[in-house]
């Protein structure tokens, strides 16, 4: 499911960032999707949420919780931290308040968890920056439009062809320059076209085309993302994902091609997004999943003879 990559600093979580600063596009989506996908795995996973207002990736993470309490379902749960809204009527007292309480969520996590999962705002700010800056993987979920292409670049209209860029790329390209300069680490940073149309259509490779042209201006990788199903809007009430079993009961509801198909595509999005495994934490998610392969069935008599030996 995912790709194992050299680490980043050693000691230190690896930074995966989903950022955009037009709402809508699929970033708490992604966000829980790529959380779950890492504790599936082994990882150790602590999640972020900067959004103080909407917190769409908070409520996505207490809706799993509480899911499976009451379902009795073992469904994998990131560490989480919430940023608080500054609610006084000074605004250095409010930014400086929230970026206390993010600085005082990263030290607490940066060096016990593998990886960090951060979900921004759909706004420019002070702690969308920071953690742009911060970022070793960003994730840029854009819905398959140009109206969501124009976060990132203009096209010519009669051409479509690239004419520049936008002021969330000019952000991105500043943060990454800035990171190189104080630590030589870089980011790297994937567009995800989000809300695919499952037939081909001219706006489709238009939009396709003008992003492999800008990628090779910007420095960025374009893969494509989830399509356009009903099923991803039905698992945000109970927390889920793709990656779940599907099966009636984690699902509520009787399972559909389409949650074989989400799956699919979630997984290749994964695999494409290339995130350094601890491999520690491969070993602690096959040790779990031979357990549970073994946990309902009856001990043979050389399994007995053997503890009896070893004991």
């Amino acid at each position: 499911m995912l790709v194992q990559a050299s680490q980043g600093q050693f000691g230190s979580a690896h930074v995966v960032v989903l950022g955009n600063e037009k709402g809508g596009s699929g970033k708490s989506t992604s966000a829980l999707h790529i959380a779950v996908a890492l504790l599936k795995a082994g990882q150790r996973v602590a999640t972020i949420d900067l959004d103080c207002r909407q917190q769409s990736f908070t409520r996505y993470i207490a809706n799993r919780s509480a899911w499976a309490r009451r379902t009795g379902l073992d469904l994998e749960i990131p560490v989480h931290y919430c940023v608080k809204l500054g609610e006084t009527m000074q605004i250095a007292d409010n930014e400086n308040s929230e970026f206390q309480q993010f600085m005082e969520a990263v030290s607490a996590i940066e060096r016990a968890f593998d990886f960090i999962v951060i979900d921004t705002p759909g706004s420019d700010s002070y702690l969308m920056r920071l953690a742009h800056s911060m970022a070793d993987t960003l994730v840029t979920p854009i819905n398959d439009s140009f109206l969501d292409f124009d976060v990132l670049g203009t096209v010519d209209p009669a051409t479509y062809s690239v004419t520049g860029e936008s002021h969330y790329a000019e952000m991105v390209r500043d943060v990454r320059r800035k990171r190189r300069q104080i630590d030589g680490a870089t980011t790297d940073w994937i567009v995800v076209r989000n809300r695919l149309s499952m037939i081909g259509s001219r706006n489709k490779q238009l939009v396709a085309d003008s992003l492999k042209d800008l990628s090779l201006r910007l420095g960025f990788r374009s893969i494509d993302g989830f399509a356009e199903r009903v099923v991803y809007r039905e698992f945000f009430p109970r927390g889920l994902t793709a990656l779940d079993d599907i099966d009636e009961a984690t699902l509520g509801t009787r399972p559909s091609m389409g949650h074989v198909t989400a799956r699919e595509e979630v997984t290749s999005l994964l695999r494409q997004l290339k995130l350094p495994l601890d491999e520690r934490g491969r070993r602690r998610a096959a040790n779990r999943a031979e357990w549970f392969t073994q946990v309902d069935k009856p001990l043979e008599v050389h399994d007995i003879i053997g503890d009896i030996i070893s004991a």
